[in-house]
C-alpha cells in the first residue's frame, strides 16, 4: 500500500494519503490546517486521484482543509456523532485557538461547509480507492472519534517490523499516550471504554498511524503505553 504522511502547518497534525499503488485513486485522511500545497505535490508526484477524504474526528486541526481538498465531487466521511462539527466549524473551535491561527498565518480564518458529506457508523465497511476500511467508533476525545482499520500495510514496513494490518487512530491512541478528554465533547469514561473495547483487542501485528507524532505498533503500545497498562493490557 502506497502511504505518504506529512504534518499540517499547525499542531503537527498528520495528514495521510493511501493508495494501492502510484497512478491510482487514493484516500486522504485528516487534511488539517495548511495542507493544500503539500497535498497537491504528493498527488502530482505519485499521479494519484482523490476518491474520498476520511476524517477521524471533527476538530479543526484535522478537518480545516477538507472543503478545498474535497471540492464539489469528493466525499468527506465522518462519524454521525461528529457531523455537527462540520457545520460552521469555527463556532465550535476555541476562540483563542482561532485567534492564534489568524496571527500565525496573517489572515482571517474562514470556513465553508463541505457539500458532500457521508455520515458513517460503527463497524461500517468502506470500500474506497481499491482499499477496504473498517470504521471502529471510539468516543472519548470527541463524541464521534473513530479508528479506521485497513488490512494492508505501507510498502516496505513489513520488512522492518512484524505487522500485517494498519489502523489510523486519529487522536484516540498515540505512541506512548492518548488523546485528551478535557475539550468540549470529550469524556474520560468513554475514552477508557474505547481503549478497553476498541484499542486493546487490536492484534499486536497492527501498525498504528496516529493523528500526531510518529507511527507505532500495538505490540509496543500494549507493552509500554501507561494508559493501556492501567486498563490491564
Amino acid at each position: 500500500m502506497l502511504t505518504v504522511a506529512f504534518p499540517a502547518a499547525a499542531f503537527d497534525t498528520n495528514c495521510y494519503v493511501l493508495a494501492p499503488a502510484a497512478g491510482e485513486e487514493c484516500v486522504i485522511v485528516d487534511p488539517g490546517i495548511g495542507v493544500e500545497e503539500t497535498l497537491r505535490a504528493v498527488l502530482t508526484e505519485h499521479r494519484l486521484r482523490p476518491a474520498a477524504v476520511l476524517l477521524t474526528h471533527g476538530h479543526i486541526d484535522h478537518v480545516y482543509s477538507v472543503t478545498p481538498v474535497c471540492g464539489a465531487d469528493t466525499a468527506a466521511y465522518i462519524h454521525e456523532d461528529d457531523r455537527y462539527r462540520l457545520v460552521d466549524l469555527l463556532s465550535h473551535a476555541n476562540p483563542g485557538l482561532v485567534g492564534m491561527l489568524e496571527q500565525q498565518f496573517g489572515a482571517k480564518a474562514t470556513w465553508t461547509d463541505p457539500t458532500n458529506v457521508v455520515e458513517i457508523r460503527d463497524r461500517t465497511r468502506l470500500d474506497l480507492a481499491g482499499l477496504s476500511f473498517d470504521v471502529l467508533h471510539a468516543p472519548g476525545h470527541t463524541e464521534g472519534s473513530v479508528v479506521f482499520a485497513v488490512d494492508a500495510v505501507p510498502d516496505g514496513v513489513a520488512d522492518q517490523v512484524d505487522v500485517d494490518r494498519t489502523v489510523l487512530s486519529g487522536d484516540v491512541l498515540f505512541a506512548g499516550s492518548i488523546g485528551r478528554t478535557d475539550l468540549p465533547g470529550g469524556d474520560a469514561r468513554a475514552m477508557d471504554r474505547s481503549l478497553r473495547e476498541v484499542v486493546l483487542p487490536l492484534p499486536d501485528t497492527t501498525l498504528v498511524l496516529p493523528g500526531h507524532y510518529g507511527a507505532t505498533t500495538m505490540e509496543r503500545e500494549r507493552a509500554t503505553n501507561p494508559y493501556l497498562q492501567g486498563l490491564g493490557a
